[in-house]
């Protein structure tokens, strides 16, 4: 069956870059975004602002809807993406998590290469994790907070996260492991981000980190107490909230990135044009707006293909690096 032929705006994009627009039409059909977690979390609210304007962006085809496959902190759904038809129709918004942490934290590894095995397509954002607290803990700096916890029973403080082997599981696990207190505090895992911040709203836990964009709104609510976040600069829609870098803990650097990528082999034009879809939408107000609301920094770094695939090296490398360091093995 002949295709029709792709979006004027696409092929203008692809042309200014130097690139041939594609001689079939993509998208033929609906694009299924998938998310390694359950809604509401970081990931999930990520992949839905962009889904909103990566749709448009791709012409009058354009259709791209979200399908959320949790368990594992986005490891299960990144093995089941490298199985999937590399024809441009299903993609993965992907984190830190599944393809850089890991990879190289968790004991026994992944079945996947996070680079090998997938196609990269364009980075979306970055932002940090946050520690959180119940608003009625006795704290109100981290230096308050690391106190407490230097002078407390580590048994009774366990921590909560979005999952074993996540971001904000990694940070909390460096947090107490920089505090010298490495082991002594209870993990407790939660399915998604927006599940581990609402247990802290309820006083089922009293603490946690999460990935910013999975608290923001319950931080600007005050129905959690945001005490640092995890960066070495604070984050433009959070002023008021320190860097744990600046206060408690000097040097403590560690953010979470969001990107788009396919399973394997996927062909250069439809790449190419996936590219230019999500660049288009990354440059509209609203999207940018919106993102940063949500605690994620709208990428502003090179974004080719080629940019994306050196940077999931370099990532990867990175993680390596601060297991060797820290000593930190996640169990899965």
């Amino acid at each position: 069956m002949l295709l029709r032929r792709s979006a004027l705006g696409i092929g203008a994009a692809l042309l200014a870059a130097g690139l041939a627009a594609p001689a079939w039409a993509f998208p033929d059909r609906t694009i299924n975004l998938a998310v390694g977690f359950s809604p509401g979390g970081s990931t999930d609210i990520t992949s839905r602002l962009l889904a909103d304007r990566l749709g448009p962006a791709l012409g009058p085809n354009g259709r791209v809807i979200v399908e959320n496959r949790p368990g594992a902190a986005g490891i299960i759904a990144a093995d089941w993406l490298r199985r999937q038809n590399p024809d441009g129709h299903v993609l993965m918004l992907v984190e830190a998590s599944s393809h850089a942490l890991a990879p190289a934290a968790i004991v026994g590894g992944t079945r996947y290469d996070p680079v090998a095995d997938y196609t990269h397509i364009a980075m979306v954002g970055s932002g940090p994790m946050i520690v959180v607290a119940q608003p009625n803990l006795p704290v109100a700096s981290p230096q308050e907070m690391v106190a407490r916890m230097r002078g407390g029973q580590p048994e009774q403080m366990p921590f909560a996260s979005s999952g074993v082997a996540s971001m904000p599981h990694l940070s909390g696990e460096m947090f107490v492991n920089v505090m010298g207190m490495g082991g002594r505090f209870p993990h407790i895992a939660y399915r998604s981000g927006g599940q581990m911040v609402e247990s802290i709203a309820k006083a089922e836990t009293q603490w946690g980190v999460a990935v910013l964009a999975s608290a923001a709104g319950q931080v600007r609510d005050g129905r959690v107490r945001g005490i640092a976040v995890t960066g070495m600069q604070r984050f433009p829609s959070f002023p008021d909230i320190p860097t744990l870098n600046e206060t408690a803990l000097p040097g403590f650097d560690l953010e979470n990135w969001f990107a788009v990528i396919g399973p394997k082999d996927m062909p250069q034009p439809v790449v190419a044009q996936l590219n230019a879809a999500i660049r288009d939408a990354l440059g509209q107000a609203q999207l940018r707006e919106r993102l940063l609301t949500a605690g994620v920094a709208p990428w502003t770094r090179p974004n080719s293909p080629a940019d994306v695939t050196a940077f999931f090296q370099a990532e990867v490398a990175k993680f390596r690096d601060v297991v060797a360091r820290t000593g930190v093995k996640l169990e899965p």
